[in-house]
C-alpha cells in the first residue's frame, strides 16, 4: 500500500520541487521510502512520485518509480497472484531483478499491454508511462478499492491517491463543483466519477485512462463492471453444491490476502463477515491469527464481548481496544484532513481508532467489508423483499395521505419505536417510499438525506443532478430482480464511495494496509449468479454465508442483532458538539460563504435543537462540509 502522485504539464511550469511537495503530502500512506522521477521531453514536463509502505519485497529492489525498458510505473496496492503471473512470464523469457509485484506489473504490461489487468487478482491504482509510445496509462482496480483522483485543465494533468496532493501544485484551481456539493448533501459522499472540485475526477473502478502525450487526447475505457456478472443466467445448482463452491472461492480469496513479508492481522467484530473470514483462515493454520476489535463503551458501541467469544472459539490471538467518548469526539477535528473531500459517514471515527490501535501490532489488516453487498446483508434488501410488493399494491392517493400525516408528526412522538436504533432516519425515508415504492426509488430514498426539492431549497445556486451509478441501468431486464438491482447499485455506490474510501483513509492515516478479501472479483462474479433465495431466504439475510459460518462456529455464538459502527449522532450534536454546530452553521458563516440558503439552514438548525432528531444526519452532513471548507478553502 502506498501513495502515488504526478503531473503532465504542457506549460512546463512544474519542477522537481513541486513533484516532491505533492508526493510528500501523501507521506502517511507510505513512510518507508520516497521516490521521484522527472522527464523533460518535447515540450512537456512529466513527473511521477511515490511514497512507499513496504509490504512485499522489503529490499531496495521494490522502490518506485520503477523502470523496465521504456516503461516506468508508480503503483499503489497489491497484486496477490503476482507469483503465478511471474512464473508465466519467466516461461516467456522474462528476467526479474527483485521479488516485488510492482516489477511483475511492468513485465506483464510489456508482454500483454493493458489487457494484463485481466490477469490481476488484487487491489490497485497504477500509472505506467511509456517513454517510447509517449503514452500514460492510469488504471484502477475492478471494485475501486484503491482511490485514484485526476485533474485535467488548462494544459495540466495531475493524478494522486488523495485529493490533498493537488493543493501542493501552484496551478491547481480549487473551484467548488456545486453539483457535487448537492450530491454530497444527499449521499454523504461525492459519487464517482465526480469530485468536489471542478476539473477534478475520480477514475471509475474497472476503468483505465489513456493520455496520448503528443496529441493530448484523453480517453477512458472500461475493462470490467459488476453488471457483467449479474447479466448472466442464474446457476442451476443445488444449495449444498453452491455452499461448497462458495466456501472454496472464499478460501482462495482469503488466503491470497495473507501474502505478505510483514505481519498480518484481521479485524474481528463478531459479525458474520469477519467471523467467516477469521474461521476459514484459522482452520488450517498452526499459528494463531492476530485479531483486533474496538469498542466505545461510553456510547453503547461495544462488540468486544461478541468478538472475544468468536476469537476464543477459533483460538486466535485476540486484541481488544476501547476508546472513550471524549477520545472519539477529539478525533472529529482530524477528519477533514484525512478525508480531504467532504465525507459524512460517522463510522469513520471508530474505524480510525481501530486502525490506529491495530497499526501498533501489524502492518497489514484484513477487513471484512463487502459481505453485505455481495451476499445481501443490508436491512434495505429485507425491506424490498418483504414490503416492496405490498407498498406497490396500496393506491397512490392512500400512500400520499399517510405520508402527509407523517409530515405532521415528529418521529419523537411515536411510542416505543422512537427509542429504536436509527428510527428517526428510517422514519424520514419511509415517507419518501410511500410516494414511490419502486426498487429504484427505494434505493434512492435509502441512499439520500435530501430529495431534489429539498436540495433546491438548501443550495444558493441552481444545481444539476450528477450522472452516477445510483441511476445506472446496466442490469438487463432478462436478469432483473429487485434484489439484484439493489445489490448491483450498492456495489457501485455505497461500497465504492463510502465503505472503501472510509477504510482506505482510516487505515492509511496510520500507515496500515487494509485488505478486502470479500471484494475479490471472483467472489462477486460467482455470487451474482447464485439464485436470489440462496442469499435471502425466508427472511434470513446472507443465508448462504451464514450456513458456511455455522460449519465453523456454533449458531448460538453468532445469532444477535447487527450492530455496526454507529455513533449517537443526534445526542452528540445536541450536547458535546453543540458549540461546533452553532459556530459552523452560524448565520454569519452560512451567509458569508454563499453556498447554502440561510433560511433553509436556519430551519434545519432550529428544528433539530427544538427536538427534531430526524434532522441529525442532515446537520451532521452540513457540519462535515463546513469543517472541510474551513480546512481546504479558507
Amino acid at each position: 500500500m502506498c501513495g502515488i502522485a504526478g503531473f503532465i504539464d504542457y506549460k512546463q511550469g512544474s519542477s522537481q520541487e513541486i513533484l516532491i511537495k505533492i508526493t510528500k503530502e501523501l507521506h502517511h500512506r507510505g513512510p518507508d521510502a520516497s521516490g521521484h522521477q522527472i522527464f523533460d521531453s518535447a515540450g512537456v514536463q512529466i513527473g511521477i512520485g511515490h511514497q512507499r509502505l513496504a509490504i512485499i519485497d522489503l529490499s531496495d529492489s521494490g522502490i518506485q518509480p520503477m523502470q523496465f525498458g521504456d516503461l516506468w510505473i508508480v503503483f499503489n496496492g497489491e497484486i496477490y497472484n503476482y507469483q503465478n503471473i511471474k512464473k508465466e512470464l519467466l516461461l516467456l523469457g522474462h528476467h526479474f531483478t527483485g521479488h516485488s509485484d510492482t516489477e511483475v506489473i511492468l513485465h506483464a504490461f510489456q508482454q500483454w499491454g493493458i489487457s494484463c489487468v485481466d490477469k490481476f487478482i488484487g487491489m490497485f491504482a497504477f500509472v505506467v508511462y511509456d517513454a517510447k509510445a509517449r503514452t500514460i496509462h492510469c488504471v484502477r482496480d475492478r471494485a475501486g478499492i484503491k482511490p485514484f483522483f485526476y485533474y485535467w485543465h488548462d494544459g495540466l494533468f495531475l493524478f494522486a491517491s488523495e485529493l490533498k496532493a493537488f493543493h501542493k501544485h501552484p496551478q491547481f484551481k480549487k473551484e467548488i463543483n456545486f453539483d457535487a456539493v448537492a450530491a454530497f448533501m444527499q449521499h454523504g459522499h461525492v459519487p464517482t466519477p465526480h469530485c468536489i472540485f471542478n476539473y477534478a475526477y475520480k477514475l471509475r473502478p474497472g476503468h483505465y485512462l489513456k493520455l496520448d502525450i503528443d496529441s493530448r487526447a484523453l480517453d477512458i475505457f472500461k475493462y470490467w463492471e459488476v453488471y457483467s456478472a449479474y447479466n448472466k443466467p442464474k446457476l442451476d445448482i443445488s444449495f449444498e453444491e453452491a455452499k461448497t463452491e462458495t466456501e472454496k472461492i472464499l478460501k482462495s480469496a482469503f488466503e491470497y490476502r495473507m501474502v505478505s513479508d510483514v505481519p498480518v492481522g484481521v479485524f474481528l467484530s463478531g459479525g458474520y463477515d469477519s467471523a467467516c473470514l477469521t474461521a476459514i483462515l484459522q482452520k488450517d493454520r498452526n499459528e494463531r491469527l492476530k485479531t483486533f476489535t474496538i469498542g466505545v463503551p461510553d456510547i453503547g458501541l461495544n462488540e468486544s464481548e461478541y468478538a472475544k467469544s468468536v476469537a476464543d472459539h477459533l483460538g486466535t490471538e485476540h486484541h481488544e481496544y476501547s476508546c472513550t467518548q471524549k477520545e472519539a469526539l477529539e478525533l472529529i477535528s482530524e477528519l477533514p484532513y484525512y478525508y480531504d473531500e467532504p465525507f459524512g459517514d460517522q463510522s469513520a471515527i471508530p474505524t480510525m481508532f481501530l486502525c490506529k490501535m491495530t497499526s501498533d501490532q501489524v502492518t497489514v489488516a484484513l477487513s471484512a467489508d463487502g459481505g453485505d453487498e455481495v451476499f445481501a446483508g443490508y436491512t434495505r434488501y429485507e425491506y424490498i423483499m418483504k414490503y416492496g410488493n405490498a407498498l406497490n399494491r396500496i393506491p397512490g392517493f392512500a400512500r400520499k395521505g399517510v405520508s402527509d400525516i407523517m409530515n405532521l408528526i415528529s418521529a419523537d412522538y411515536i411510542p416505543l419505536m422512537k427509542n429504536k436504533y436509527n428510527f428517526h432516519d428510517r422514519y424520514e425515508k419511509f415517507k419518501s417510499l410511500l410516494k414511490d415504492p419502486s426498487a429504484k426509488n427505494m434505493m434512492l430514498s435509502i441512499s439520500r438525506q435530501f430529495d431534489e426539492e429539498q436540495i433546491s431549497a438548501l443550495l444558493n445556486k441552481n444545481v444539476n443532478a450528477l450522472e452516477t451509478y445510483y441511476t445506472s441501468e446496466g442490469l438487463s431486464k432478462n436478469f432483473y430482480s429487485p434484489l439484484a438491482y439493489m445489490m448491483a447499485v450498492d456495489y457501485q455506490t455505497f461500497l465504492l464511495d463510502d465503505v472503501l474510501q472510509k477504510v482506505d483513509r482510516a487505515s492509511m492515516a496510520f500507515s496500515l494496509e487494509s485488505r478486502e478479501p470479500f471484494i475479490d472479483h471472483r467472489i462477486i462474479e460467482w455470487a451474482a449468479q447464485l439464485p436470489d433465495n440462496y442469499k435471502y431466504s425466508n427472511g434470513v439475510k446472507k443465508y448462504i454465508l451464514k450456513e458456511i459460518v455455522y460449519k465453523h462456529i456454533p449458531k448460538e455464538l453468532m445469532d444477535r442483532p447487527k450492530m455496526g459502527f454507529q455513533i449517537p449522532t443526534a445526542n452528540w450534536l445536541s450536547t458535546d458538539l453543540k458549540n461546533q454546530v452553532l459556530y459552523y452553521l452560524s448565520d454569519d458563516n452560512i451567509a458569508s460563504q454563499g453556498i447554502f440558503r440561510l433560511p433553509a439552514v436556519q430551519k434545519l438548525r432550529e428544528g433539530f435543537f427544538s427536538g427534531k432528531k430526524e434532522y441529525a444526519h442532515k446537520i451532521w452532513y452540513l457540519l462535515m462540509f463546513q469543517m472541510w471548507y474551513e480546512k481546504w478553502m479558507d
